[in-house]
């Protein structure tokens, strides 16, 4: 339960420390007291969009801390707590605490410690449930009753939506398998030929850097070949070097004997010869080394040719033909095995569709229960409020297919009918100001008999109603704080009621039910205003209950009807 709320510059109020009570708590006061910043600096504290607007004038900046303790965790709470990471001591109070500056900016705080914005929003559904008096056209729009009946029921849709993007995923997989198939299947003829044509040529990576190497050595060797045929022809023939060496050896051999100086030259000429036969020899191994088939030369350049075309022609490197092959024959793989895969994702798509509408039928079986309870309870709530004749359905439909989705399968629309047989028609369309509005009361009572949060809050769901109207309000306001569904109405799922009411009220039979009573009132000082909140004790209701019934000027009379007000209660 909320058991304080320290509130400092916000607004109107400079200081403000209140502590609250478990049952219903009745917050009055004079029109403009300024009831709404006690509801703007709790929603601060719970979430809302920090307004610069709202930090006092003249002030450097403003906070609210919120003060929510429990006998025992509450599930709600505690997942909640769990999801956004925050870990408390059982028995710790919680304490949520929001500072806002003037100049913008805001910082929020857990016991303590610094904390997103996002996280005082996550935990503020398991804390307060406003029902204001601006939240009617809620009610109204038939787009809000399905989460409504939703959660009534206990129940949320994640199931469901998790079910619908796996059972989309399946579909969209399914459908871009067939685009793909019917893509391929229109290229097969092509793309097999594609196939053949690299097969048949049979690229091996790096094939075309040793080509080229090859290709520029046989080059080389053939010019050099040239070259080397020409000091043949020197070295060859009659009239060649070694040839005339040698007939000038045999002449001078013949006539060394009878001159033997002349040995020495004979000696020369013979090492001559020597060399020149060895160089002979070393150019003929030259020759045998660089010599190549003219054939080898061309097979090794077409080759080269025919790898550098067809990687121009799928537009990739030489060296990536042969993983353009193999995507080649993969796509035609695909193409031969694309109806084994197609019907391996129809299975799955048929076995997401099958598992989505077990969770829909699921909730949507949750949501006709719900709606069975709801219409019992807020039925219950009608008679109190003067509609004896009229009837509320909740209308759970089966929407057609197209419109599915992760909300589940149903349409949900609250329908009434103001008299015996009249048909069935939305809130909006067939009741009056009056009607509507007690109908719109009737339905919020119902629907905070499910809340699962630690404080329920009515802000003038009783305005445009008095006497016998506003004394059931007040009955029913005070049978939900006391865990007490009565009435007839269903018992929610957490007992029929949070413990803990705050209503905001003009009426004084409601203000009488009231276990704890805090008066709202704003002062001024010269220049300054002020709005301050007191708790009341039994004389001082006496006075403002009196206040209500009678206006600025108070009467015995009016002192005499508070007194029987609260001694009814």
């Amino acid at each position: 339960m909320l058991t304080s709320l320290q509130i400092r510059n916000i607004v109107l109020i400079e200081a403000l420390d209140l502590d609250f009570r478990a049952g219903l708590g009745v917050l009055t006061g004079e029109t403009g007291a300024g009831k709404s910043i006690l509801l703007d600096a709790l929603g601060l504290v719970l979430g809302n969009r920090a307004e610069t607007s709202l930090v006092r004038a003249g002030e450097e900046k403003a906070s609210v801390t919120a003060t929510f303790e429990f006998a025992a965790m509450p599930p709600l709470l505690a997942d909640a707590l769990d999801d956004a990471g925050v870990e408390i001591e059982p028995g710790e109070p919680l304490l949520l605490r929001r500072q806002v500056k003037a100049d913008g900016g805001s910082k929020a705080f857990v016991n303590g410690q610094p904390v997103g914005v996002a996280v005082l929003r996550s935990l503020a559904p398991a804390l307060v449930e406003l029902h204001g008096q601006h939240d009617d056209r809620g009610l109204v729009n038939p787009r809000g009753h399905r989460e409504l009946l939703t959660r009534y029921a206990g129940m949320d849709e994640g199931r469901v939506a998790e079910a619908w993007a796996a059972w989309r995923k399946a579909e969209d997989a399914l459908a871009e398998a067939k685009r793909v198939a019917a893509d391929a299947q229109a290229e097969e003829e092509l793309l097999t030929a594609h196939v053949e044509e690299l097969e048949k040529l049979a690229p091996v990576a790096g094939e075309e850097e040793e080509l080229a190497l090859a290709r520029a050595d046989m080059q080389k060797g053939e010019r050099l070949a040239d070259d080397l045929s020409d000091l043949g022809h020197v070295f060859a023939g009659s009239d060649g070097p070694l040839a005339q060496l040698r007939t000038a050896a045999r002449k001078l051999d013949r006539i060394a004997e009878d001159h033997p100086a002349l040995g020495e030259a004979l000696a020369a000429l013979d090492r001559a010869l020597i060399e020149g036969g060895e160089a002979e020899e070393a150019l003929g191994r030259a020759n045998e080394a660089l010599a190549f088939d003219p054939q080898v030369l061309d097979d090794t350049e077409r080759r080269l040719f025919d790898l550098r075309a067809a990687a121009r022609k799928h537009d990739v490197e030489v060296d990536a033909l042969p993983a353009k092959l193999e995507a080649m024959r993969e796509a035609l793989d695909a193409i031969t095995h694309s109806g084994e895969r197609i019907a391996g994702l129809e299975r799955k798509a048929f076995d997401a569709g099958a598992h989505y509408h077990a969770e829909a039928e699921t909730l949507s079986a949750a949501r006709v229960e719900a709606a069975r309870r709801l219409d019992k309870a807020v039925a219950a709530e009608l008679a109190p409020l003067k509609l004896d004749a009229a009837k509320f359905r909740t209308a759970v439909q089966r929407l057609p297919e197209e419109r599915w989705g992760p909300h589940g399968m149903d349409g949900v629309e609250f329908l009434i009918a103001t008299n015996p047989g009249a048909p069935y028609a939305p809130l909006a369309k067939i009741a009056s100001g009056g009607e509507l509005s007690r109908f719109i009361l009737a339905l919020k009572v119902a629907l905070a008999e499910e809340g699962g949060a630690a404080v329920i809050i009515f802000d003038e769901i009783d305005r445009g109603v008095g006497g016998a109207v506003a004394s059931a309000i007040g009955d029913r306001l005070a049978r939900l704080a006391s865990g007490s569904s009565g009435g007839g109405a269903s018992a929610g799922a957490n007992g029929g009621a949070a413990g803990q009411l705050l209503a905001v009220t003009h009426s004084p039979q409601v203000a009488a039910r009231g276990g704890s009573h805090y008066m709202i009132a704003k002062s001024s000082e010269g220049t300054v205003t002020r709005t301050s909140v007191r708790m009341l004790d039994a004389g001082q209701r006496v006075e403002e209950i009196a206040r209500m019934l009678s206006g600025a000027e108070i009467t015995p009379e009016a002192r005499a009807q508070a007194e029987r007000l609260l001694e009814g209660v």
